[in-house]
């Protein structure tokens, strides 16, 4: 495979040259980026509701076009599932990436059209092989296969013009036929939706091939790794694929599974390469394996535009260009795409570690939210939850907080609860299993990771005394009507604290 090695480097020349170019001049790509997008879409539905026809700068495309959300886009996009054509981006579009939901829906339906496939998923996909094979020119990465765990997809509800589905799948879907060398498992098997076959299949399929990288997010890719080993009887991964030397991971934070990883795989030649690969667009690659943050790429057609948190919810609250940020901000990221969406607010926050180049780190979401495993809950899901609970079981809370609990070698992953009651329930037990129903029944992803408890073992609700928040509050000096402790979080420094107050009350 030295040939492959030689001709893909050849080939990433050109593409590293063009990266450097953005890096030089990211103002004037960004400029470019929405004079192209403009013009693509003036004949749309959309782009004629808004005059794009005669947009000739930044500012007067911020002041025609105000800040869209899920909920604002969502007549459109049903529309779209419908097959009604040139609505947001010229054409038909036939893939519809499923996320998890908002407010007000279970789920979102993203428009994936042809254009972003190409220039912007698949292009991320070859620039992190481009960039990874820059930084280790002695790579073996093309002597073996890729393991790509994806999700599944189906004919959606409204038509048969359309598809939906995890993004994972619908590019595995439309790959290159001649990607379908480079990767396994084998199209049927890895768009399968039953998740304990799956895995088993994976297992079967894969145990004899050369895999010489990973790519998933991290939770689910430990729970196939786990898998895997107890199913061969090995210790660790590399005695079953030696040459393992990537994994390519993104949609949730890698640390608290870092030394996992690498007590399953011992080997100081195996790296790690974060992406930011979302529904919505391919955004960040991890350039430099000396650092912790991605470079932002502004060349996969998007157009990006960024709120300062701390004016977050204003009602004139600036939307900053490239060249307006600095590295002392978190911001919410706005992404107008070749994908049909137009000052879309993503909910993801971002601070910029450098300017030249532009390089940044995920900072959390717009609104609180626990993501530790891919399941995406938001507030609103968990106070429906909640509330479905009290009303079945004749309960009262005065407070609560949430946090992950980590998957390690003698426990499954899970969220944990610290719920102080006005009125406990009196079966603590069924609490849970209504709490636990409702989240699923409020959101797809936390649906999908609490399948058979493959990814996430059942809730554990503790039912702390009287008083504890309280004690907490005057702890950390925040007495006060506008004080409130997370109630999401993705860390478990809340947690903790909360049942170390709990405990020391035990004592009395």
């Amino acid at each position: 495979m030295k040939i492959l090695t030689s001709l893909v480097r050849w080939l990433n020349i050109k593409r590293l040259n063009q990266i450097e170019l953005f890096i030089r001049y990211p103002a004037e790509f960004q400029e470019e980026t929405l004079e192209n997008l403009l013009s693509r879409a003036q004949n749309t539905a959309w782009g004629k509701k808004h005059g794009y026809i005669d947009i000739s700068s930044i500012r007067t495309f911020q002041e025609r076009v105000p800040v869209q959300t899920y909920d604002d886009i969502k007549p459109y996009v049903k529309r779209l599932r419908n097959g009604e054509k040139d609505l947001l981006w010229p054409g038909e579009i036939k893939w519809f990436a499923k996320s998890s939901g908002t407010t007000n829906d279970k789920s979102k339906f993203i428009p994936v059209t042809r254009e972003a496939l190409e220039l912007c998923h698949f292009r991320g996909g070859k620039d992190v092989m481009a960039l990874y094979t820059r930084n280790y020119p002695d790579t073996r990465i093309f002597s073996g296969k890729a393991l790509t765990l994806g999700g599944s997809h189906q004919i959606n509800n409204f038509s048969n013009n359309s598809l939906y589905g995890d993004l994972s799948a619908i590019l595995i879907e439309n790959i290159p036929f001649w990607a379908e060398f480079l990767r396994v498992p084998q199209l049927d098997i890895a768009l399968m939706d039953q998740w304990d076959k799956k895995l088993e299949e994976i297992t079967r399929s894969t145990i004899l091939e050369n895999v010489t990288n990973l790519a998933g997010v991290p939770s689910w890719n430990l729970v196939l790794i786990r898998y895997i080993l107890k199913q061969t009887g090995k210790t660790n991964l590399l005695e079953i694929w030696p040459n393992l030397e990537l994994f390519i991971h993104g949609g949730i934070s890698f640390d608290p599974y870092r030394k996992q990883f690498e007590e399953l795989i011992p080997s100081r030649k195996m790296h790690y390469m974060e992406t930011y690969n979302a529904s919505e667009g391919f955004f960040g690659i991890q350039d430099d394996p000396g650092r912790k943050d991605m470079l932002l790429m502004l060349d996969y057609g998007i157009f990006y535009e960024f709120i300062p948190m701390k004016q977050f919810g204003e009602e004139n609250a600036p939307a900053l260009t490239i060249g307006e940020v600095t590295t002392r901000e978190n911001y919410a990221m706005l992404i107008s795409t070749n994908g049909g969406l137009w000052r879309y607010l993503i909910g993801d926050t971002i601070r910029f570690t450098s300017t030249n180049p532009y390089r940044f780190v995920i900072t959390g979401r717009t609104k609180h939210f626990l993501n530790a495993f891919g399941e995406e809950v938001i507030i609103d899901n968990a106070e429906k939850a909640l509330k479905t609970a009290c009303e079945k079981t004749d309960a009262i809370i005065s407070e609560y907080t949430v946090a992950p609990v980590f998957m390690d070698s003698h426990q499954k992953a899970r969220h944990e609860w610290c719920v102080e009651f006005k009125k406990k329930p009196t079966d603590l037990e069924y609490f849970t299993t209504v709490l636990d129903h409702a989240l699923m029944a409020a959101n797809s992803d936390y649906e999908a990771k609490r399948f058979k408890n493959i990814t996430l073992d059942k809730p554990l609700v503790h039912a702390v005394h009287e008083q504890t928040f309280y004690k907490w509050f005057l702890k950390n000096n925040k007495l006060g009507g506008q004080n409130k402790i997370p109630r999401l979080s993705n860390t478990r420094r809340f947690v903790e604290e909360i049942l170390e107050i709990n405990s020391g009350m035990n004592k009395y």
